[in-house]
């Protein structure tokens, strides 16, 4: 049996995704830029998923742009909204993502900002009366915290993040990528300035996402060449994946009550099984809370035995594919930057398993087998 249990790093592609793009590779590859009809009918393709995208999102058409995926558009808001804003003050957590630490990162080594992380406890929750105060003893300040962790699953408040930095007149950016296509999303009851997807999380294309950008910010273009996205963004408008993008956003919306309570079921039961079958296995920050934590990941820590250390190995070899930290780094000797900041005392192995609407009862029971078999 072939386990597919690694979907916070990338998802299958739904066959209605394919079926549009495939239409629209076929028929509509005329530049979008151009003024003949092939060109309005590309240029209308891309405006009506702008359209449907901010319907999704209770905002205006105007506040969306397309990009090449999470880490672009994290960059430009990051890199954007502090320097075209002239920020000199940054706040984030040393669990967010790389595709926010390092241009923070890159920022402050190049003595453009100071750079602050704020606390957080042991399920990885950010502490708010620190994030005020570190808004309070600074000027206007660029905050930049994740919604839901990739790696460990913990969900951010952040309907009250967004009400603090109004309160201080800081600028929020949050890296949704693990959450667009997920949850809900109404901008008119969220203070978020800047907001990203990538529609390769939720069952579409890779290289394509979006960023959402609130009227109340002015930035330059990020990316200079040409007078695409209403002069934002310049390169020739990837078409066909902006249509896949759109329908795998629209199925995700249609079926998103099915889906939570159907993948729920499978991380419930992966729980149970692991804590009735293993003995010595925890869970990695909030993870395993079904109600409170990122319904699709599970992070879990195995005890060590004599291959604990070459569990992914194993379990790969067994046709089950998972990750020990986050995938973005796959390849690398370094550990999960996540989890030794959350658990720096930890030897224990850590593995993610993230599930998605075409995994089964089946697969997870399988995966169950041979974790026993490893560690019996």
């Amino acid at each position: 049996m072939k386990v597919y249990f690694d979907n916070a790093a990338t998802t299958q592609l739904d066959s209605s995704v394919i079926k549009v793009m495939t239409d629209v590779l076929t028929n509509n590859y005329a530049n979008p830029s151009s003024t003949h009809e092939g060109g309005r009918q590309s240029k209308t393709i891309i405006e009506n998923a702008r359209k449907k995208i901010s319907s999704f999102l209770n905002t205006s058409p105007g506040n969306i742009f397309f990009t090449s995926g999470g880490t672009e558009a994290d960059n430009m808001a990051i890199k954007c909204g502090i320097l075209d804003n002239k920020i000199k003050h940054a706040v984030t957590s040393k669990l967010s993502h790389h595709a926010v630490l390092y241009p923070l990162e890159d920022l402050e080594k190049k003595g453009l900002i100071t750079l602050s992380y704020v606390d957080f406890d042991s399920n990885g929750y950010i502490d708010t009366k620190h994030l005020e105060k570190l808004l309070s003893n600074n000027s206007r300040t660029f905050v930049s915290i994740m919604h839901a962790n990739n790696e460990i699953a913990t969900i951010q408040p952040i309907n009250k993040i967004g009400d603090i930095c109004k309160n201080y007149n800081a600028i929020f950016h949050s890296d949704t990528v693990q959450t667009i296509g997920h949850y809900d999303f109404d901008m008119q009851d969220l203070n978020i300035d800047f907001l990203v997807a990538s529609a390769h999380k939720f069952h579409g294309p890779k290289g394509i996402g979006f960023i959402y950008i609130s009227e109340n910010i002015t930035i330059n273009p990020f990316i200079l060449g040409g007078s695409q996205e209403r002069n934002m963004r310049a390169g020739t408008e990837n078409i066909h994946s902006i249509a896949g993008l759109v329908k795998a956003l629209e199925l995700s919306y249609e079926f998103m009550d099915r889906d939570i309570i159907y993948i729920k079921s499978l991380k419930n039961h992966m729980i149970n099984q692991l804590k009735e079958k293993i003995p010595g296995i925890s869970f990695i920050g909030d993870s395993n809370n079904i109600e409170k934590s990122l319904f699709k990941i599970l992070s879990v820590s195995f005890p060590q035995n004599a291959i604990s250390e070459m569990l992914l190995f194993q379990l790969d070899i067994m046709g089950i594919s998972c990750s020990g930290g986050s995938a973005c780094s796959s390849g690398s000797e370094q550990g999960s930057h996540v989890i030794s900041s959350l658990l720096p005392d930890n030897i224990n192995t850590v593995v993610r398993f993230s599930f998605s609407k075409f995994n089964t009862i089946e697969e997870v029971n399988y995966t169950i087998k041979k974790l026993v078999e490893i560690f019996s």
